[in-house]
């Protein structure tokens, strides 16, 4: 699925390589925002696995990982992932987001989660997507915002992040506000 400025696609093996570089390139920027991870984590060999892992999640309906990719240059900018994925009654996934800093700021992130939400709601047939950021990521706060996601409440202590427990502000779009 693609716009103007950016395409979406589930992301596959070769993708490895620049999603490697990201984490490396990113770590100090993404680390406020993410829980501490093991040094094994920015080896190559396990953004390889996080990538095969959410291709078998994708067959088996329990997660879809994307990559953003800056359709000019055909280059890997960002990672989009609906986890959790529950059926039944709830037909709900979760949200989380991050993009290369050199593409902050841009608008390609809330382009590029449009493209998610409409593949969620017509391909993958789920009814509600919801996402929790810290009130202070000011940045995703915006992203959710304008991709048209409403603001649902504040989860307190949800979420250790960077090795604190953090409040989380809670956000959800349905198929109805599309």
């Amino acid at each position: 699925m693609n716009n103007n400025r950016v395409y979406i696609r589930l992301m596959a093996d070769k993708d490895s390589e620049q999603l490697h570089a990201i984490r490396q390139r990113n770590y100090y920027f993404f680390k406020p925002f993410e829980p501490i991870r093991p040094d094994e984590y920015f080896t190559l060999e396990e953004q390889r696995r996080i990538i095969q892992a959410g291709i078998k999640g994708a067959e088996e309906d329990r997660n879809y990982v994307f990559g953003v990719f800056e359709k000019q240059s055909e280059s890997l900018m960002g990672r989009i992932e609906l986890s959790g994925v529950v059926r039944g009654p709830f037909q709900n996934a979760s949200l989380g987001f991050f993009m290369d800093e050199v593409h902050n700021g841009k608008g390609y992130m809330t382009e590029a989660i449009g493209l998610v939400l409409e593949y969620a709601f017509s391909e993958v047939g789920l009814h509600r997507i919801q996402a929790g950021v810290m009130p202070r990521n000011l940045a995703s706060v915006r992203v959710l915002e304008k991709a048209g996601f409403r603001y649902e409440g504040l989860a307190k202590r949800y979420l250790k992040i960077n090795g604190e427990w953090e409040d989380h502000a809670l956000y959800a779009i349905t198929t109805e506000d599309v």
